[in-house]
């Protein structure tokens, strides 16, 4: 995680030297990029980082460390340009279910194997209901699953309350729920099958 201050400073700094917003770029960019990728394709993704730095050089002076990192902040800006591609991201999501269908996601040894094999049999359905999700749900869910933001970072990066990420999570989790079937705990299982997603794609 970013440590506040140091971030301040070197935002600070890019005023009397631009070159310098060059070393959050190069810090940031790969996961970002990733982030972006996972969401709308690594064509749109290439596109849209150079977009994302452009916007935040721009826009430097409204980082505010108080509410974390430059990571959090750049996810911000990354799922507001997400807002433009919806159906790009629907449809992504549906086409990765298909392709998981056939080709499993490799297990993961810390979820243990059962885990795994539970996480590739329902992916397909969690890929669809995910893609189904309404967007802001989807924003925290993604956010929380695959990029492995914690509750106070969502909130700065969507600039929302810590309450409503809760809720919104919440919510979300509870519409996966019962993908799994009655013999497990539905909701765990399916939030694991989508995390186990995010670390083969």
């Amino acid at each position: 995680m970013d440590v506040g201050g140091d971030a301040a400073a070197l935002l600070a700094s890019v005023e009397d030297d631009p070159t310098r917003f060059g070393e959050v770029f190069d810090e940031h960019a790969a996961v970002i990029y990733r982030y972006l990728a996972r969401r709308l394709g690594p064509e749109d993704a290439e596109e849209l980082v150079g977009e994302l730095f452009r916007i935040a050089f721009e826009r430097r002076a409204t980082f505010d460390p108080r509410l974390g990192g430059v990571r959090p902040w750049l996810y911000g800006i990354a799922t507001r340009l997400v807002a433009n591609f919806r159906r790009s991201e629907a449809r992504r999501l549906r086409a990765t279910g298909r392709l998981l269908e056939t080709e499993p996601p490799l297990a993961d040894p810390t979820e243990g194997l059962v885990g795994a094999v539970d996480a590739s049999r329902i992916w397909p359905r969690v890929a669809q209901a995910v893609a189904e999700l309404p967007d802001l749900e989807r924003d925290a869910l993604i956010l929380f699953a695959w990029e492995g933001l914690g509750y106070d970072e969502i909130a700065a990066s969507l600039e929302i309350p810590v309450g409503t990420v809760r809720s919104r999570l919440h919510r979300a989790r509870r519409r996966l729920a019962g993908l799994a079937g009655p013999s497990h705990q539905e909701d765990d299982v399916s939030l694991s099958a989508y995390r186990q997603s995010g670390r083969c794609t």
